[in-house]
């Protein structure tokens, strides 16, 4: 997984709330358990008109914000299926990292273990870094310091769990992190092939 440390870019504007997975990656594109390849069909609907074409009415099939990493977007982003896919896509497409009031529980806990950073943000926050997006203004947001920055003026702080902090910072999922205690996995595998063989065999 990706460190995910300092991040700046233009944050896409997306004011809509409860956006479920379905509509960030609908379920024709779940046959495949890839991670990469599902960028170009986030929001399907939403960007591709029925013959396949972009559409000149959809956020991110403008410039700049379809080179955005960050999104601010409305409350109950995720909701729905708990595919994975969902974030997958997103990262696949670019976003590190989503603002919002509020998300589905299932789809926030994904993010983290994919390297997408969700920040939830009380509605007035949200209304202000809307604005801000709007008008294609230069965001940052520190990890470690866990402030978001517009335009290199501090606009606010948010708060995250200090572990899942941690293995954002040294871009750890969770094979990683098991990996982290490989020796002590040898030690019992070889404890348990010596007490009890016939487990092992």
């Amino acid at each position: 997984m990706k460190k995910f440390k300092i991040i700046n870019g233009i944050a896409a504007p997306l004011p809509m709330i409860n956006i479920d997975t379905d509509m960030i990656i609908p379920k024709q594109f779940l046959k495949t358990i890839k991670r990469s390849g599902l960028g170009k069909n986030l929001f399907h609907e939403l960007r591709y008109d029925l013959n396949g074409n972009l559409r000149n009415d959809f956020v991110l099939n403008w410039d700049p914000y379809k080179n955005s990493s960050i999104l601010v977007t409305g409350a109950n982003f995720g909701c729905g299926s708990s595919r994975e896919h969902a974030p997958w896509s997103l990262l696949d497409f670019g976003f590190r990292s989503i603002i919002s009031t509020s998300f589905a529980d299932i789809f926030y806990n994904n993010c983290f273990k994919n390297g997408i950073l969700p920040i939830k943000l009380d509605q007035n926050t949200i209304d202000v870094l809307m604005d801000f997006a709007e008008k294609e203004k230069a965001f940052t947001i520190d990890l470690k310091k866990q402030k978001i920055y517009v335009e290199k003026e501090e606009i606010t702080k948010f708060e995250v769990d200090t572990f899942r902090k941690k293995c954002l910072l040294e871009g750890l999922d969770d094979i990683a992190l098991t990996l982290k205690k490989i020796d002590s996995i040898n030690i019992f595998e070889q404890k348990v092939n010596k007490n009890q063989p016939w487990i092992i065999e």
